[in-house]
């Protein structure tokens, strides 16, 4: 996400979402989402030039010179296409599978995935609330997970 402009030629302050930081790799290409309150038209940029810059990055986009063109990008969400790694579970993917505890129980469907600095959550269309790191195998429209006792109910 564009969290604000930085300084008068154009760059940028962005947070990224992911652990993926190629994604700032110059030339890399990536859309823009608008924000409410609807702040950034949605556009395709290319990476010029990215610093990482405490625990964020710096970024440069083509043809984003000057800080009015920064600012016009103020809380864009800024998209990329999906990576092929087989190993890894994806955001994208997750949100409208079915969660199922070891047992084969249905337990809800996956709504949102929800940042949290122990370990992302799994969100579930009745609230319930799931730790990413209790998933143990996931399929195409499925997620099975170790529930403990409890956690849902």
């Amino acid at each position: 996400m564009v969290a604000r402009p930085h300084g008068l030629r154009g760059e940028v302050i962005v947070e990224l979402w992911t652990n993926r930081t190629e994604r700032l790799a110059v030339g890399s290409r990536l859309w823009t989402r608008a924000a409410p309150p609807e702040s950034a038209q949605e556009r395709e940029l290319t990476v010029a030039a990215s610093t990482p810059h405490h625990n964020r990055w710096i970024v440069s986009f083509a043809g984003v010179t000057d800080r009015s063109g920064a600012e016009a990008l103020r809380d864009a969400v800024l998209e990329a296409p999906p990576v092929a790694d087989p190993d890894s579970l994806w955001v994208h993917e997750l949100i409208g599978a079915d969660l199922l505890d070891t047992t084969g129980r249905h337990r809800g469907r996956i709504v949102a995935v929800e940042a949290n600095p122990a370990s992302d959550l799994l969100v579930l269309e009745d609230g319930g609330l799931v730790p990413l790191r209790f998933v143990v195998d996931s399929r195409p429209g499925a997620v099975t997970a170790e529930i403990p006792e409890g956690l849902l109910g």
